[in-house]
């Protein structure tokens, strides 16, 4: 039997998104879980597409990856349901929008189709 449930583990990962944005070691001493536990944790939520900067204040500073998931996390919200997204997280819709820019110029800026091999 697990030692904490999902529950438990998402509620930690909770702490370590936005809006909240605590560092590992924030969660660690307040909740007593060791700081390798909550990095394995946060590993998971990632790959499970969860952005978790876990407390790094610049945004600018977070991993391509958490900025990756934003976006997908957006890719799909009219520009009001970005705005209010962004002001639930603590973004700026203009952030996101940069992010989804660089996002798109890392792949060449255009999509590439796939053919396939005869």
């Amino acid at each position: 039997m697990p030692r904490h449930s999902e529950e438990f583990k998402y509620s930690m990962m909770m702490k370590m998104m936005l809006p909240q944005n605590q560092s590992v070691s924030e969660v660690a001493r307040e909740t007593g879980l060791s700081e390798a536990t909550l990095h394995r944790w946060r590993k998971q939520a990632r790959a499970k597409g969860l952005a978790s900067p876990g407390g790094e204040q610049d945004v600018e500073r977070w991993s391509t990856q958490d900025k990756f998931l934003i976006v997908l996390e957006t890719a799909r919200l009219s520009e009001v349901e970005m705005a209010e997204y962004c002001r639930s997280k603590g973004l700026y819709v203009e952030q996101v929008l940069a992010w989804k820019d660089a996002c798109i110029q890392a792949n060449g800026g255009v999509a590439h189709r796939i053919h396939p091999r005869v």
